[in-house]
């Protein structure tokens, strides 16, 4: 299943099948049938819905915390590498020195 066939949803229409989930007291299936999408993208959007309004699986994260997982593990990966750098420069230039 490539992405390409991958639909891009709006994230008002998430929110509004969300919603439908909530207020219809319909299954996730039966809604994402009626609307023609797979329940599996539903279901995600769902769980993703509740863990935003903390409601989600004891230590799931929300939008919020994900988001900022991600920004701290890219900032890790540059500190990484500028101390790399550094140890090289380090050791080059004591390696100068010593001539």
């Amino acid at each position: 299943m490539g992405s390409k066939y991958t639909k891009l949803y709006t994230e008002e229409f998430k929110r509004d099948a969300v919603a439908l989930v909530d207020s219809s007291g319909k299954t996730v299936t039966a809604v994402a049938r009626e609307l023609g999408i797979s329940s599996e993208s539903l279901r995600g959007w769902y769980r993703r819905a509740k863990a935003d309004r903390g409601e989600g699986e004891s230590g799931e994260l929300t939008s919020v915390e994900r988001e900022e997982l991600k920004r701290l593990r890219k900032e890790v990966r540059e500190q990484q590498q500028t101390i790399e750098i550094l140890k090289k420069a380090t050791a080059f230039f004591v390696k100068e020195n010593d001539r």
